[in-house]
């Protein structure tokens, strides 16, 4: 097959494609959770005196009592079979933002070779699996393979069902035989119970007495884009790399913004019901679903829940998305910039704090300029991204989020604060030193006899922030689209639990001087706006000037991951998450040296693929097309007719700029003597990158000249439109 037959024949599967059945709606009641170990579940068949005990674990934080854990596996193990569950896996978030399990059977061969069902309470809590190769920078050699997985009860056991089978998955930490961290999810524990010890020596200065603990809850709106498989097959760039390394723009892309909150394709909306029914039998509260900006692309978004569970549904999610898409015929891509020219996909990142007897402590209510709690938490937030600016920044570093981060679609790589004007006008009084009043909500008339009067929130939204406030919680907006939502959590807890720490600390000193509480609570915040005022921006975050402007008032501007990622190592850092126990200096080392050799291997496969694909399969078809182009021109030299050689000329010039690049791309390639990981990324980034960005430009402008009947590759207009 040659040329653009296989194209010819994926176009031909898609348009003869039989539609997926339509299955009749269930109610949401009776899809709910069906397929979680709840805690009614537990009520059912559990003693009481268990039931109690797990159930204050669940709700307080209270150390796991070891002597029930008999009884919660029997009953967990009971309750799977009767799901159809024959195995069960200890589910971890190692750092390669995928998930991993391991899988055991619930079997135990007697002595007589007969074979029951088992599952102690020692096999649910602990785990052992092989942790020899997973990414661990540095903390173990290669050759000690000992890791441990250990049961985070705050986080719900689930059936898993797939077309092989169910299986009884248990969230869990994994952690090094040493006891350092190998995961996600312990440092996101442990920010959490950071940040809620600070929020309650704040609220006790407050004068609270009764405080409930304080955890952080997370809504992370998914964005994502479905190709047909057929044609993702034929891209070894999209199968390897998650993104086209060639492709001339559409002449129709997303100009028209007609795709934008459009009619939802019938195809992807049974996609996205099969999705959603999925993902209410694991409890995954998905609420909002919408075609996004691009074409091919879409939106899911869940209720808010606890950050810890949030975190594991985000990661059910992503697998949901794409195991899901298979069985429709499609791929999910989650790069963050799949296809150049039009929008990429982020994971905007809502963020919050409460408990269940403050409630929310970021919604400030009618009149925030009296709300002492909730200016003391947002005054807190501004300091804590201003100190820490860079690290937020180095939390959603990869080398796939570089292509989104800084374009139109996306906040830039500068870290600033959106309050919009009400709370604006509130802080910039705080600095002044005079607070009277705050904006209140508005009214709007929309003109119409039929429609009512409306109320508008006394402030707008910022799209072009990447951290905005957005009426009750802050909006981490630069999160990349394939990210595990856990280390953003973990930045905005510690920093938000160190900056509590210095608030109480700040509040202390003053109340020790005799002045009252609202004084006190007044000189601190004061001296917040004053230190840390600058972070504050409420303008558009694209503009040059904000550029020149963020320059003048001290905020970093890191580029590009190779500029982010050394962040981690720098003293203030280190010290920042040491004195929290959220990290480890060498936990925090070894999340410098795992992210750095993924954005290395990242950009080696990319520039590999490149050197492979222009050789195998862009070469061919442009050498195929001049020699189309020269027997025609001799053809029309013997009938004494002059041919335009132009393109000749033209196709002949790109072909051999394209091929030299892949020669200087391919020596690029073999330069290994760098003084250091920063020094190899920095070459990744400053050389490597470019000359990739010059040979697609050589490969893109020839697939406008090349005959399509030739080009070997599925285009942006076959793959973005063809549904």
């Amino acid at each position: 097959m040659s040329g653009n037959e296989s194209r010819i024949q994926a176009i031909y599967q898609i348009t003869n494609r039989e539609p997926q059945p339509k299955k009749a709606p269930k109610r949401l009641e009776e899809m709910w959770a069906t397929d979680v170990f709840t805690l009614s579940k537990m009520q059912e068949c559990l003693p009481k005196t268990v039931f109690k005990s797990i159930k204050k674990t669940i709700q307080t934080g209270e150390p796991l009592d070891s002597s029930v854990a008999d009884a919660i596996a029997l009953a967990m193990k009971d309750w799977a079979i009767s799901k159809g569950a024959l195995y069960y896996a200890h589910v971890f978030y190692p750092l390669t933002n995928a998930t991993a399990e391991k899988h055991d059977g619930f079997i135990s061969v007697q002595s007589d070779g007969s074979a029951i069902s088992e599952f102690a309470g020692k096999l649910l809590v602990q785990g052992e699996p092989d942790g020899s190769s997973f990414p661990n920078g540095g903390i173990r050699s290669t050759f000690e393979a000992r890791g441990y997985t250990a049961w985070d009860v705050t986080s719900p056991a689930y059936i898993m069902e797939t077309d092989n089978g169910s299986t009884l998955c248990i969230p869990t930490v994994f952690v090094s035989w040493t006891g350092e961290a190998l995961d996600k999810k312990t440092p996101l524990l442990r920010s959490n119970a950071a940040m809620n010890k600070a929020a309650t020596r704040v609220l006790k200065l407050l004068g609270e007495k009764e405080i409930a603990p304080v955890n952080s809850s997370c809504g992370a709106e998914q964005e994502y884009f479905l190709i047909d498989a057929n044609f993702a097959n034929a891209r070894p760039d999209l199968l390897l790399a998650g993104r086209t390394l060639f492709g001339k723009p559409s002449a129709k892309g997303q100009q028209f913004d007609d795709h934008y909150f459009g009619a939802i394709p019938e195809r992807v909306q049974v996609f996205m019901q099969d999705v959603e029914e999925r993902l209410y039998r694991l409890g995954i509260p998905a609420k909002t679903r919408h075609n996004e900006v691009a074409p091919g692309q879409f939106e899911i978004a869940p209720f808010h829940e606890a950050a810890n569970v949030a975190t594991d549904h985000q990661q059910m999610i992503m697998t949901m998305l794409r195991f899901t898409a298979k069985k429709h015929g499609f791929v999910c891509l989650l790069h963050e910039k799949p296809f150049a020219g039009i929008n990429g996909s982020g994971k905007h990142v809502n963020w919050s704090v409460g408990n269940a007897t403050q409630g929310n402590l970021l919604d400030p209510g009618d009149t925030p300029h009296s709300n002492a709690q909730f200016l003391v938490f947002c005054g807190a937030i501004i300091r804590g991204v201003h100190t820490y600016g860079p690290l937020l920044r180095s939390v959603v570093a990869t080398a796939s989020n570089d292509h989104r981060l800084g374009a139109n679609e996306a906040p830039p790589a500068i870290i600033s604060v959106y309050l919009g004007s009400q709370l604006e006008d509130v802080f910039e009084q705080i600095r002044q030193g005079e607070l009277k009043s705050s904006t209140g909500k508005g009214l709007m008339n929309i003109g119409v006899d039929t429609l009512p009067v409306l109320p508008t929130d006394p402030g707008d939204r910022n799209r072009t922030s990447p951290f905005a406030f957005t009426g009750n919680r802050f909006e981490f907006r630069a999160v990349g689209s394939g990210q595990s939502v856990a280390g953003p959590l973990v930045a905005m807890n510690t920093i938000l639990a160190d900056s509590l720490n210095w608030i109480a600390d700040k509040l202390e000193g003053e109340l020790a001087k005799g002045v009252d509480l609202s004084t006190a609570i007044s000189t601190v915040l004061k001296e917040v706006m004053e230190l840390h005022g600058a972070v504050v921006f409420n303008g558009n975050g694209y503009s040059e000037e904000w550029h020149k402007l963020a320059a003048e008032r001290g905020l970093a501007n890191l580029r590009t991951t190779a500029d982010a990622l050394p962040v981690l190592k720098e003293s203030y850092i280190e010290e920042l998450f040491s004195k929290m126990g959220v990290l480890s200096p060498v936990e925090l080392a070894s999340r410098f040296e795992t992210y750095a050799e993924q954005y290395i291997l990242s950009i080696e496969v990319e520039a590999k693929l490149v050197v492979s694909m222009v050789k195998t399969m862009i070469y061919p078809a442009a050498t195929r097309y001049l020699a189309d182009l020269s027997n025609t021109s001799l053809s029309l030299k013997e009938i004494g007719v002059d041919f335009d050689k132009e393109s000749i000329e033209k196709v002949a010039s790109l072909t051999k700029l394209a091929m030299d690049g892949v020669s200087k791309l391919s020596d690029a390639l073999s330069k290994h003597d760098f003084a250091s990981i920063e020094e190899h990324m920095q070459f990744l980034s400053q050389t490597v990158r470019p000359l990739m960005d010059g040979i697609r430009g050589y490969v893109d402008a020839l697939e406008g000249e090349v005959a399509d009947d030739l080009w070997p590759l599925p285009t942006y207009q076959e793959m973005l439109f063809i549904k």
